[in-house]
């Protein structure tokens, strides 16, 4: 917890490329919360059926959940970190990225057979 999930139009079918992209969010998330990396997990889907404004082509969307460690400071650096990560290592246009942030009660949140409330 934190949580990182990325689903993208591009095609990420280079393993090493797929995983590069997810250790950098992964970073990202546990940087830009103060969270330890041991506890962040990160996920990426490509080659999604995705539009933005109507129009095929690279876009994505990027979820960050947590338990604490969210509010809007931190998800507007978060918000700048990943859309220059994106549009850097996929070539994403900026204005073509939507990234949410939700924040969940330590009750809401279940690892290692147990929630973290």
């Amino acid at each position: 917890m934190p949580l990182i999930q990325l689903a993208t139009s591009c095609d990420l079918s280079d393993p090493n490329k797929k995983d590069s992209i997810a250790k950098g969010l992964s970073r990202l998330a546990a940087e830009g919360t103060g969270k330890p990396e041991q506890y962040v997990m990160a996920c990426v889907q490509d080659k999604a059926a995705m539009t933005m404004a109507g129009e095929s082509g690279p876009c994505a969307l990027v979820a960050v959940k947590g338990i604490g460690g969210l509010n809007p400071s931190v998800n507007q650096g978060l918000t700048s970190r990943i859309c220059q990560m994106l549009h850097e290592e996929l070539a994403i246009p900026t204005d073509r990225i939507y990234v949410t942030f939700e924040e969940l009660a330590a009750t809401a949140w279940g690892w290692d057979r147990h929630t973290f409330g």
